[in-house]
């Protein structure tokens, strides 16, 4: 049932469901479908997911032109979410 609820929101963009569903996969060992899930939620801007990714990699379950693309898609996330707004609130710790 929790899957189920996590598939709903992944579809919906939640980035911590994508990322779970990830998770869970790999522990269910469709490391396939978790470097999909994965990929996703780490293009969202997701670092947890980014460094599972870098560590299936280590491992040799994701191939290197995955984690790159992996990586790329986060870096372009992170600077799609900068502006000075954000920059100000996290210098006063909001």
């Amino acid at each position: 049932m929790g899957i189920r609820h996590w598939q709903e929101a992944a579809m919906n963009g939640d980035v911590a469901s994508r990322h779970f569903l990830g998770v869970a996969e790999y522990n269910q060992g469709n490391c396939e479908l978790a470097v999909q899930h994965l990929m996703i939620s780490a293009k969202m801007g997701d670092e947890l997911s980014l460094n599972c990714i870098k560590e299936m990699f280590m491992g040799g379950l994701a191939t290197k032109e995955q984690y790159t693309e992996a990586l790329m898609g986060y870096r372009d996330a992170v600077e799609e979410m900068k502006s000075p707004q954000r920059e100000d609130a996290k210098r006063l710790k909001f």
